[in-house]
């Protein structure tokens, strides 16, 4: 029997079992294992370079490129005590950590293109210690936080604020206590809505809030009285509001890849005013004469809102009550903004509502009269 088969063919081996398929959650769990090992690789690798570039001296530090997932390396503060600037942009860090609490000399932080968003991405207490009174410079671009972190609400120096292409939903109104900044970006995010608070903001000089879902501008924003360059292309707005030309210092407004009207709005929903808005219209146009002592307090701060009518030959006020209608202003000669104006009621003859009637109405000729300042104010009007 050996013999034959020896000689004969050679008999068929088994075939060697399969290995055990993967499903997709173990692969997940294997890719998050390889990378978080990863990063610890290159967190030791990284703070043993550092260690070996410790100097007490250095003002400018620039990590590479690489995997981390966070804090900053401890040690950091006692290696470069005269740190003012730090680059940790493109790192992966999606934590930043309390070792940036103990750097009393930063004054510039760019951590762009992370994964910074998440809870705890900031440490706390940030505005009270030492970086939070030193930083003029912040750069959180390219991240995933989804509003902003209350942390940098705090940071009473700053002045200049950077949070693009993140996931942000609105802006806080306590972002007014940001007194010293004078550079805002919130481009390339999902936000709707412009607070009024902006408005307090004395030093803002440039805004952009392009590339989000902004649908009206706050007539508030007027109140930025050194406002220099405003960035609102790529939004959903239809109009602006009447008190944009109050913007004197204004050089560059950027409104292309909005859907502007193209038509003058009219038959807008009037609501009729009040019995005490009557009587406050009364007050304020007849010139009666009153002390605060006169009339209860919320009356006199009541009388102190009264609005001066648009139109030139209408002379009334309004509070609550008013009349939405589109203007068309033109600015440099080339371009036509529509601007929101507000009436004291449906009867007042403004030259608005008898523009869509004839391209040389009074309408036209008012326009041209208010582009003639308008077009010094603004330099650059960018609609294409």
């Amino acid at each position: 029997m050996a013999a034959a088969a020896a000689g004969g063919a050679a008999p068929e081996q088994e075939p060697e079992p399969e290995p055990p398929r993967r499903g997709p959650v173990e692969d997940e769990d294997e890719e998050e294992e390889e990378e978080e090992e990863a990063a610890v690789g290159a967190e030791a690798e990284l703070s043993a370079e550092l260690s070996a570039r410790r100097s007490a001296e250095a003002r400018r530090l620039v990590l590479s490129p690489r995997r981390l997932s966070g804090p900053l390396p401890a040690g950091l503060s006692q290696w470069f005590p005269a740190l003012e600037v730090l680059d940790v942009s493109g790192t992966g860090l999606a934590v930043l950590g309390e070792e940036l609490l103990a750097l009393p000399r930063l004054h510039t932080l760019l951590a762009k293109n992370n994964r910074l968003g998440g809870p705890g991405s900031l440490p706390k207490g940030l505005g009270q210690a030492p970086p939070g009174r030193s930083l003029r410079v912040l750069n959180l671009s390219g991240n995933r936080f989804a509003e902003v972190p209350p942390a940098l609400l705090g940071l009473r120096g700053l002045q200049s604020l950077s949070l693009g292409g993140n996931r942000l939903h609105g802006i806080p109104p306590d972002i007014q206590e940001l007194r010293s900044l004078e550079f805002l970006y919130l481009g390339g995010n999902f936000i709707t809505s412009i607070p009024p608070e902006l408005a307090n903001l004395p030093s803002l000089s440039y805004l952009v809030l392009c590339d989000n879902k902004i649908q009206s501008i706050p007539p508030q924003l007027a109140q930025l009285h050194s406002l220099r360059s405003l960035s609102l292309h790529n939004n959903l707005l239809t109009y602006l509001p009447r008190e944009i030309l109050n913007l004197v210092h204004l050089e560059e407004l950027s409104l292309r890849g909005n859907p502007l009207v193209v038509r003058f709005v009219r038959d807008l929903t009037y609501n009729p005013p009040s019995l005490q808005e009557l009587a406050g219209r009364t007050v304020k146009t007849r010139n009666v004469p009153y002390a605060p002592s006169d009339l209860p307090e919320n009356l006199v701060r009541y009388l102190s809102l009264a609005s001066n009518c648009p139109n030139p030959k209408c002379g009334g006020v309004y509070f609550d009550s008013c009349v939405r209608q589109i203007k068309f202003v033109d600015f440099c000669g080339k371009y036509r903004l529509p601007l929101m104006h507000y009436l004291c009621s449906p009867e007042c003859s403004s030259p608005c509502s008898s523009a869509s009637q004839s391209s040389t109405s009074q309408s036209e000729s008012d326009s041209e009269d208010e582009a003639s300042v308008a077009a010094r104010r603004m330099q650059k009007v960018l609609l294409g």
